[in-house]
């Protein structure tokens, strides 16, 4: 009886280390780039990338060439130094980028890019402090403030459709459902904000499960990913909430299409989890990342790209491991 039962225990204990190096996956392959990363994208058969020393490149997947697109201007500090202008957020819709960058000391601009020709939609002399900015159609973009102000903006008529006060709290991220119609806004107090991005009018909020900043949030398939300063990943399954604690602060997350599967930075040596999101389940262990984290993108339901502070982008393709 005792040898079956030491059976038993030798072939769970083996059984949990096979799982465990199971879940272990390295980058296929790395893209370099010209500096830190500040945001990446999906494009068709693309991966549009915004650096902090003001480029954007265009990453083709079936070539695995780097393509340079455009460098912005150079802008006086509040020294009175020239330095580059450092882009904060880009989006694409059509053949239009939007950028979002560094204006003069410390406000933001925000242009659009189309056929090799740069037009400015807010200037910096606005002396407005945007965090992001997302297209919702060709003609009209939605951006965010670091006051946690949200605006429409009609790029035909220049002017704004609305200015929204989401909370007295510092805006941390937002980001858009599939039809673009509505928004979740996170900020500092750990409470999300369900808008329609039509109206701005507020649809619905979330309380009380993250305590502190969320420094980014995912919206997919009517299912809601935080990442979160108190080392919290809240899920939000429709109707169903959950969070999955770690040991480090979660800087960045995303969801795949289905929002099946979902990725969060998982501690400080800047590994990546994913999990189910329907059993919890955790499946793999993304590793090979030197710097922090401050993006996951899921571009299907097997390929995922992070970046970091680091030059480097890293692939993973879950499939060599399922």
């Amino acid at each position: 009886m005792n040898f079956f039962k030491t059976s038993i225990y030798i072939f769970l204990f083996f059984s949990t280390l096979i799982n465990i190096q199971a879940k272990d996956l390295n980058p296929s392959y790395e893209i370099l780039v010209s500096s830190s990363v500040s945001d990446i994208l999906k494009n068709k058969n693309t991966l549009l990338i915004s650096t902090k020393d003001g480029n954007i490149e265009e990453f083709h997947f079936d070539t695995k060439k780097l393509k340079h697109i455009y460098k912005s201007k150079k802008i006086k500090n509040f020294l009175g130094k020239e330095v580059n202008s450092k882009i904060y957020s880009i989006d694409k819709i059509d053949n239009k980028i939007l950028v979002l960058f560094q204006g003069k000391k410390g406000a933001r601009s925000i242009s659009i890019l189309e056929n090799n020709k740069e037009e400015l939609i807010i200037s910096d002399e606005k002396r407005l402090f945007i965090a992001k900015a997302k297209f919702i159609n060709k003609d009209f973009i939605i951006f965010a403030t670091l006051s946690n102000e949200v605006y429409l903006y009609d790029i035909k008529k220049e002017k704004n459709v609305y200015l929204k006060q989401i909370s007295a709290s510092k805006f941390s991220d937002f980001t858009l459902n599939e039809k673009k119609d509505e928004a979740i806004i996170a900020d500092e107090s750990g409470n999300l904000h369900k808008i329609s991005t039509s109206d701005g009018k507020f649809i619905k909020v979330y309380e009380k499960q993250n305590l502190d900043n969320v420094f980014q949030v995912s919206y997919k398939n009517n299912i809601i990913l935080t990442a979160g300063q108190d080392r919290k990943a809240v899920v939000y399954n429709q109707g169903i909430t959950y969070s999955k604690k770690v040991e480090f602060l979660i800087y960045a997350c995303d969801l795949s299409p289905s929002a099946i599967l979902a990725a969060i930075a998982n501690d400080e040596d800047n590994n990546v989890l994913v999990f189910n999101t329907k059993s919890k389940k955790e499946l793999f262990s993304l590793r090979g990342n030197k710097m922090t984290l401050n993006k996951i993108l899921f571009i299907n339901e097997n390929e995922v790209f992070i970046a970091s502070d680091d030059k480097k982008i890293t692939y993973y393709n879950l499939k060599e491991i399922k």
